[in-house]
């Protein structure tokens, strides 16, 4: 299932950059960035669990924001995008 990712993080402290940094790190373990603070991301349900587990132990409840979208098995058909895309599919193989 491909999930939208979302976070707003209060970075106004050193302690709040380094959520935003160890965020974004996390983040990147489990999906594309699609913008500075958006991520998509292929997952199955237990990864999704694990991503939200992690994700949540970073925030800090009090100051900072973090969202899931799940848009489903065919979600990236219903992307409606403008401008400039990265030509990367978040769900086809990595071959490195």
């Amino acid at each position: 299932m491909l999930y939208l990712v979302s976070y707003d993080v209060s970075t106004s402290t050193p302690a709040g950059r380094r959520r935003l940094h160890r965020i974004a790190k996390v983040c990147e373990n489990f999906g594309v960035r699609v913008q500075n603070s958006v991520f998509e991301c292929a997952l199955e349900y237990d990864g999704f669990l694990t991503l939200k587990a992690q994700l949540g132990g970073i925030i800090d409840p009090q100051q900072d924001s973090l969202r899931f979208y799940p848009l489903g098995r065919h979600g990236r058909e219903k992307v409606v995008h403008l401008g400039v895309e990265r030509a990367f599919d978040v769900e086809a193989p990595l071959i490195l």
